[in-house]
């Protein structure tokens, strides 16, 4: 027979963090609760994300007793358990910064996560750009091209995200808001507009949260996924967090090539015979460069 204690207890995730509270959704609905006093202590922050075991109080809330182990974690924002990273830019206004998207790629392939790149207001780009940008990354990672205006592929983006947990992340100004607001009309997010000085978006996100859609898809609304430094690459392994690059690097003669200045260099034959964009090459050479003056202080 179950006890009453043991009834009390359930699994959950937790869907939404703000002031201090942790909304946590179960097979019997959603609990507000708090984290155990120990979490504090040992320097542990429950994430949205988290899959927890959690008690109800006599008073209807819950309290936090256990965080199951994580798939992953990231620390700003505070989420967990990432399947898929949707990497969204915006073909045109603000124009792309390559450099920039590579890094959210990079942090993608780190984690070892799932990548769709979804590319906005293709409504307002001209073919040729969105042509480039099918050629410097079609063959690397599934593409969505959609128009946040018209609801241009919002649906085969919703069908890619089915049974998955997904984090938004991409630049200011990109229409990531909007997009979440076509997949799961319930959010009703805020949306900025871009700086017409800037060409830089106005940052619209308060707090973490999950929301469902419709076909099963976890989505995580990330505000601090805009911008970050290259924290987990240095450069012995940053050519491996370029897939392109991690294929053809057995065909290197050095083991530790970097693929810069070494005789016999498979990728850098395969830049000069086209194989390889010269975007993500020098997108590469950058992304070296500033590692390696943060290596210096």
């Amino acid at each position: 027979m179950m006890t009453a204690e043991k009834k009390n207890r359930m699994k959950g995730i937790i869907m939404k963090g703000i002031g201090g509270f942790y909304y946590v959704k179960t097979a019997d609905g959603v609990y507000q609760t708090k984290g155990r006093g120990i979490f504090k202590k040992e320097g542990i922050t429950l994430a949205v994300g988290d899959n927890v075991e959690m008690e109800v109080l006599p008073d209807g809330d819950g309290i936090i007793n256990e965080i199951l182990p994580r798939k992953n974690q990231f620390i700003r924002p505070p989420i967990a358990n990432v399947d898929c990273f949707i990497v969204v830019f915006a073909a045109t206004k603000p124009k792309p910064n390559f450099h920039v998207i590579d890094k959210f790629l990079i942090m993608a392939e780190y984690w070892d996560t799932e990548v769709i790149l979804c590319v906005n207001k293709c409504d307002l780009a001209k073919e040729t750009a969105l042509e480039e940008i099918r050629d410097i990354y079609g063959s690397i990672y599934p593409m969505v091209f959609v128009s946040g205006k018209t609801g241009e592929g919002i649906e085969k983006l919703s069908a890619q995200l089915s049974g998955k947990r997904a984090a938004f992340a991409g630049p200011s100004g990109v229409g990531k808001s909007t997009i979440i607001n076509l997949l799961i009309p319930h959010a009703n997010m805020e949306t900025g507009t871009v700086s017409q000085k800037t060409q830089r978006g106005k940052h619209t996100t308060r707090h973490v949260e999950i929301f469902e859609t419709d076909n099963g898809g976890l989505v995580f609304d990330t505000p601090g996924f805009t911008s970050f430094d290259i924290l987990e690459a240095s450069e012995e392994n940053l050519a491996s967090y370029y897939p392109e690059f991690a294929a053809l690097s057995y065909a290197c003669r050095f083991d530790n090539c970097r693929h810069i200045k070494e005789p016999n260099c498979a990728v850098r034959a395969a830049l000069e015979e086209g194989k390889v964009s010269r975007i993500r090459y020098d997108s590469y050479l950058a992304n070296m460069e500033e590692i390696k003056k943060k290596k210096k202080y």
